[in-house]
């Protein structure tokens, strides 16, 4: 149980060095939210923002960290051109430029908040390099688990999860004998699609998918919600984070949003950590650990919430979350599969190109025509996702 989570440190500097990777995201901007309330605790070392050169600009201008990173030279170009008279950051290009931020010597904590397997390689060297990683990239535990926890047991590396679930448990468990705990249940809003039939999700728009009724995320991360993939694929990263095997980790469907997650324990009584469906939560405290930071967050008012209430997921409908624990428990190669096959089928549905039942689909071909193979290194796993993003993308055209 939390078998790779340090134990609290017994130093953190002040102000805290950061390293923001994916800063231009939902996970991203609401970071610097919490950090511009906090003067003079963090001290952002650098920022990376993939393709979005506009609104890096207009992070870096305020914050005018000496290092920034993109994925190529049109993006670094155009960035350059945005930037501010007087202000001339090293920027970094390609995945080498977010590994090199990722492993800054100087750093003690890097947010790794890109999205889908791209953000595997650089948070992996960051926990090789013995950083505090605040992970907001569920994927790269599914994909890579096991060198994530060699890693950290190696350098003395600590990952604080930003998932809203799993900051969750790991605050319910802060205190408690893993030998103790029975269950860690996952809660999950249901999408925008809960009670709907099989048949009406055929016809699902990308504007409707992209719809939660609670969370405001990133595209790729509220179709996955809207199938309920991303809830399966955060029961693999609770397996890799906490130890438990999948029999001892649910999910139930809690439309509110208001439990974030619950653990129970041998005596059958529940830990649930309650909140406002807001990120900033959860982020601030990972940034902020081992200590708990204020923010300037409407309080949650329990009589105005009213009911809440928890229901089973439809696994029938929302097949997604059934082929994550089956992966999870098929083998270390099929959570790669699981993850390419949908993040290929996510963006074939974003371009149009894919209906929203097809997204399940293609999973399902994937697993199912999938062996068994090697992953124990991070060669074999990069070689795996490659091969199945190209057989799924053959599949769909």
């Amino acid at each position: 149980m939390m078998n790779y989570i340090s134990p609290l440190p017994t130093h953190s500097p002040s102000p805290k060095p950061l390293v923001l990777l994916g800063s231009t995201g939902s996970i991203g901007i609401s970071a610097l939210k919490v950090v511009a309330q906090h003067p003079g605790r963090f001290q952002v070392l650098a920022l990376a923002g993939a393709r979005n050169a506009v609104r890096l600009a207009e992070q870096a201008a305020a914050l005018r960290p000496p290092l920034l990173a993109v994925l190529n030279q049109e993006t670094a170009a155009q960035l350059k051109s945005l930037l501010p008279a007087g202000y001339a950051p090293e920027i970094l290009i390609g995945p080498e430029g977010y590994v090199q931020l990722a492993t800054l010597p100087e750093a003690h904590t890097v947010l790794a908040a890109q999205v889908g397997a791209a953000g595997l390689v650089p948070a992996l060297a960051a926990a090789r390099a013995g950083k505090t990683i605040a992970l907001a990239n569920k994927e790269a535990l599914v994909l890579a688990g096991h060198l994530f926890r060699e890693a950290c047991h190696r350098t003395g590396a600590a990952i604080l999860p930003v998932d809203s679930e799993h900051n969750a448990l790991f605050q319910g468990l802060a205190g408690q004998h893993p030998s103790r705990v029975r269950r860690l249940l996952l809660t999950a809003s249901g999408g925008p699609f809960r009670g709907k039939s099989a048949e009406e999700l055929k016809a699902v728009t990308r504007e409707q998918a992209l719809a939660h009724p609670n969370w405001s995320m990133g595209a790729k991360i509220s179709i996955d919600s809207a199938t309920l993939m991303n809830k399966g694929l955060e029961v693999i990263e609770a397996f890799h984070l906490f130890g438990l095997p999948a029999e001892r980790i649910e999910v139930v469907v809690h439309p509110q949003s208001i439990v974030h997650s619950l653990v129970e324990f041998e005596d059958r009584s529940m830990l649930a950590q309650l909140g406002p469906p807001d990120m900033q939560i959860a982020i601030a405290y990972a940034l902020g650990w081992p200590e708990r930071l204020p923010l300037s967050l409407e309080p949650l008012d329990l009589v105005r919430a009213g009911h809440l209430t928890f229901e089973a997921p439809a696994l029938d409908i929302f097949p997604c979350l059934g082929f994550a624990f089956q992966a999870l428990q098929a083998g270390p190669s099929y959570p790669v599969v699981l993850n390419a096959a949908n993040e290929v089928a996510v963006e074939l549905f974003l371009k149009g190109t894919l209906g929203f039942s097809d997204i399940p689909a293609l999973v399902a071909r994937a697993l199912d025509g999938h062996a068994g193979t090697d992953a124990e290194s991070l060669e074999a796993i990069l070689t795996v996702d490659s091969e199945t993003r190209d057989q799924v993308r053959r599949w769909a055209s």
